[in-house]
């Protein structure tokens, strides 16, 4: 092989991969249609891609690659259902049964409907892919796992690495929830309005967020944060965004991931090492993100109802965005919208986090009140952000001596390595002013 036949395949499969990380999602989704099964229907996406792999080399990269691929994967997929359909007929002769004209009529039109089925709507198709993929019936991880590995296009290996697990793992994550999804009989199809709809779609959201935040802030490892878990649940969430523009609290989601992706560059200094909100450069915040976000805040405010958990988030994440110095914070606001947040969904996080903004509005003894209220919770027990605040309001109060054993408390229930060093230096900065 030349030099430059090296290099095509080179390019032909750095092509392969982009589009089939943009494009895999609609494949699969397509071909999920006709096959009604989404192990099927990922095994002929799967299929798709290597005959891509065989022949892009030597043919060239075509026009339309997407199209090439949900082509290619929907043959098969019709293909498929006419060798189920051969297969039927034979097992009816071969046991020389007569079947009811209804049912007759029911196997007759499985490849018609393959046919009609192949010709659908594409956004329909993402969307059902979405309530399937993130369905309440799957365990957390496995919803997780299964939407990355489905609509974020990533590989088992690269899953398995931004959650720091093994790829074994992920693997039977994947395949148990496949199992899971077939076994209860769960329908590809996108459920009618009503309360099925809003448990539905609040699992939904809850991918996404989740995803998001541990791209945001890693449990554990030894990266304070992990941007393509972020950049991942953005696509996935504008994406939802332009599939169900009617939902606010789509677009409260949205708001909320692009106003808090706009300070990762800021959030890590030259070697790494986390910076605090209070302590970023603001002009490295990226503006971008700021007015997509805000612009997805006013479409979520303009839809009917209240506004939801995502929506109040958002409007928090606005109060800082809009401050050009921590001093300009409009921290009485974000007080009122946390009051709001725990009427929505009450939690001891998030009265922590309203302690944080109580004592940012109306003086650190105020918080700290607040912050030994919940000290008995169970939810927070091993929760290392307790700590963490009630060390930064002893320190702001002088008490350092207990400052400095509340950080080292929470270092020691980190399993981030930036954040225990940032929670050590804490800890020792705390002790030197003591």
């Amino acid at each position: 092989m030349t030099g430059s036949d090296s290099r095509g395949d080179q390019d032909a499969r750095r092509a392969i991969d982009a589009v089939w990380r943009i494009e895999s999602a609609r494949v699969i989704a397509g071909v999920a249609r006709i096959v009604r099964d989404l192990g099927i229907a990922e095994e002929l996406a799967q299929d798709a891609l290597v005959a891509a792999l065989e022949q892009w080399p030597e043919s060239g990269v075509p026009d339309n690659p997407g199209a090439w691929l949900m082509a290619t994967a929907k043959h098969r997929a019709i293909d498929l259902v006419r060798r189920k359909e051969r297969y039927a007929r034979k097992l009816e002769e071969l046991g020389h049964q007569l079947e009811s004209q209804e049912s007759r009529q029911s196997h007759g039109s499985d490849f018609a409907a393959a046919e009609a089925a192949a010709d659908g709507d594409i956004e329909d198709d993402l969307l059902r892919l979405v309530f399937t993929a993130c369905h309440p019936v799957l365990a957390t991880e496995a919803r997780v796992a299964l939407t990355l590995r489905l609509l974020g296009g990533l590989t088992t290996a690269e899953i398995a690495r931004a959650f720091l697990v093994g790829e074994p793992t992920v693997a039977q994550r994947i395949v148990r929830a496949k199992k899971t999804l077939a076994k209860a009989g769960v329908r590809f199809e996108v459920p009618e309005e009503g309360a099925e709809r809003r448990e539905r779609l609040a699992s939904v959201l809850e991918v996404i967020y989740l995803v998001f935040n541990e791209g945001y802030s890693a449990t554990a490892g030894d990266d304070w944060m992990r941007p393509g878990l972020c950049e991942d649940a953005l696509r996935l969430g504008r994406v939802l965004a332009g599939l169900m523009p009617r939902e606010p609290e789509v677009h409260g989601l949205v708001a909320l991931l692009e106003i808090q992706a706009s300070r990762a560059a800021a959030r890590t200094g030259p070697s790494g090492e986390p910076v605090l909100l209070t302590d970023q450069d603001r002009r490295r915040w990226d503006q971008l993100l700021i007015r997509r976000g805000f612009a997805a805040l006013a479409r979520a405010d303009a839809l009917p109802g209240r506004p939801g958990p995502y929506a109040v988030q958002a409007a928090i994440a606005a109060c800082h965005a809009r401050a050009f110095t921590p001093d300009d914070t409009d921290w009485p606001r974000i007080a009122e919208l946390y009051d709001a947040l725990a009427r929505l969904v009450p939690s001891p996080v998030v009265e922590l986090n309203r302690a944080v903004a109580v004592a940012m509005a109306h003086g650190p003894e105020q918080g700290l009140k607040l912050v030994d209220a919940l000290g008995d919770e169970p939810a927070l027990r091993r929760y290392h952000l307790l700590p963490t605040v009630r060390g930064d309001l002893l320190a702001r109060l002088g008490r350092h001596a207990e400052a400095r054993t509340e950080f080292v408390r929470a270092a020691a229930l980190t399993r981030n390595e930036r954040e225990r060093g940032l929670l050590l230096a804490r800890a020792a900065e705390a002790g030197r002013n003591s």
